[in-house]
């Protein structure tokens, strides 16, 4: 990688040099147009005292025919934003590129060889999975399936008295399910749904099956699911076109970033915490990669991208320590559910402590990218509509910008990990638990630490992506081919003809 070149690098044109002017004793302070005919004081290129090259009028740029003066000058933004310098490009490439090379040489160095094999447990989601579909349904009585419960000394005025009388008294259903897929395709089996069950069947649905070689064989395959996959991808699809319509290329690229993404996520991140890699380690250089990829191929190879990577790369640093220190500080393990404590039976090795930072630091860089480009551009435009604005201008009016984005995306955070995990709240509302015993379970801790880590590093990545932004802007300023006066010798100044 060389010094990274602005997309717009390659379409500035640099304005012409102002004429030398004459003393005379009526001057014109106005603005010359090639060709004969009365001028109205504008040049095309909007800047006093310029001519096109092409006047008719002689050497000094004026042209034949009554002359009215406005003096006034333009601050139209013709064209794209002027780039930044050669030098600040070297600088700016001179910070990324060792991080771009040591985020590869860590993936290089961690990549796995895939997910270490183990023996199945048969537990949740470590267990064979094969495709059904339901190919016929009637209505039984419970007890002639023997699918009646033994009675439960329950009331039934309570759930479950209701529920053990409703499967001894009440129809169950009996499906037929075949297995589609598999060495076992074409086998049927029969599975008995309670009246009270959760998840009903349907005929010809679709379903996923467990297969247990070790049960007798008419136990071994049972319905543990149904398939989602048919209105899941008319989702997905219908998420892909309104990007690509609304986004148009940069949508398409943005997609084209979700999918490398996924493929860093899934293909390095996983199976490197699954070889017994460090969580913290493995995080770190594969959110970078994603950073890298997503931002670069999303917003192009520009000092501005650079900025926000920068800005990125320091938000992820405070999120890492902090959640590092208060993670340890809070006694968090990181175990507490059936999934964590299956991943950590099947798995002992894996630290569960440091896989709850790695969560933190991957679940906070989405929102990161968001706020980081959305501050650089911000100072960005505002230095190409006021070219003549200092860092401290240019850091006041665009944190102003950044503190709307603060009071939004703060609120997203924390309501989308309360509304994950709002059965887990319900549950101590109707246990009666008081607002101290409820932030004080580990489960609720855990997303407590999460949110508030994050949030800290969103609000910390406004001002810190500002202020580089502001001084890199502001650094070449002088070195801008757009945002510099012209320059040139000038031996006097006209005068105004009077009127």
């Amino acid at each position: 990688m060389g010094p990274l070149i602005s997309c717009d690098d390659l379409l500035v044109t640099p304005s012409p040099q102002p004429p030398i002017e004459h003393t005379e004793p009526h001057g014109h302070n106005g603005h010359a147009h090639a060709g004969p005919g009365p001028s109205d004081g504008h040049a095309d290129r909007h800047s006093d005292g310029h001519s096109d090259g092409g006047s008719n009028g002689g050497s000094d740029g004026h042209a034949p025919g009554p002359s009215h003066n406005h003096g006034h000058g333009h601050g139209h933004g013709h064209g794209p934003a002027a780039p930044v310098s050669k030098h600040l490009r070297k600088v700016i490439a001179a910070v990324l590129i060792p991080f771009a090379v040591a985020v590869f040489v860590g993936m290089v160095v961690l990549w796995p060889g895939g997910a270490p094999g183990h023996e199945r447990t048969g537990v949740g989601f470590d267990r064979q999975t094969q495709q059904g579909v339901v190919t016929s349904l009637e209505q039984v009585d419970c007890k002639s399936v023997n699918a009646a419960q033994v009675p439960t000394t329950a009331a039934p005025s309570t759930p479950e008295g209701r529920q053990a009388q409703a499967e001894q008294t009440g129809e169950c259903k009996k499906a037929t399910v075949e297995v589609t897929t598999g060495p076992d395709k074409g086998r049927t089996f029969v599975e008995v749904v309670q009246p009270g069950a959760p998840r009903q069947l349907e005929e010809g649905q679709e379903v996923v099956v467990a297969y247990a070689p070790d049960a007798p064989r008419d136990l071994q395959y049972s319905v543990i699911d149904v398939n989602r996959k048919l209105p899941m991808a008319l989702l997905a699809g219908i998420f892909a076109v309104a990007v690509v319509v609304v986004g148009r290329m940069r949508g398409l690229f943005a997609l084209v970033a979700l999918v490398v993404s996924f493929g860093v996520l899934t293909l390095f991140i996983l199976p490197a915490i699954l070889q017994g890699s460090n969580p913290l380690v493995v995080a770190v250089v594969g959110a970078s990669a994603i950073m890298l990829i997503a931002l670069y191929m999303c917003h192009g190879l520009t000092a501005r991208t650079s900025v926000a990577v920068l800005g990125t790369l320091v938000s992820l640093l405070l999120i890492g320590l902090l959640g590092s220190g208060f993670i340890d500080w809070a006694f968090l393990s990181g175990n507490t559910d059936d999934n964590t404590g299956l991943i950590h039976g099947l798995y002992p090795d894996i630290d569960m402590s440091g896989l709850l930072l790695a969560g933190v630091i991957i679940g906070s860089l989405g929102v990161l990218d968001d706020v980081t480009v959305t501050q650089t551009s911000a100072v960005w435009e505002l230095h190409h509509a006021d070219p003549s604005m200092g860092p401290r201008s240019l850091y006041r009016a665009a944190i102003r910008i950044g503190r709307d984005h603060i009071a939004s995306v703060v609120n997203t955070l924390v309501l989308a990990y309360a509304g994950a995990a709002l059965p887990l709240l319900l549950l101590f509302s109707i246990a009666n638990s008081s607002m101290g015993s409820v932030a004080n379970s580990e489960l609720v801790a855990e997303e407590i630490v999460r949110t508030l880590v994050g949030s800290i590093g969103l609000v910390a990545s406004v001002p810190v992506t500002t202020a580089l932004a502001a001084l890199v802007v502001s650094a070449d300023r002088s070195g801008s081919p757009a945002g510099a006066p012209a320059s040139g010798p000038v031996r006097g100044r006209g005068r105004r003809r009077k009127r």
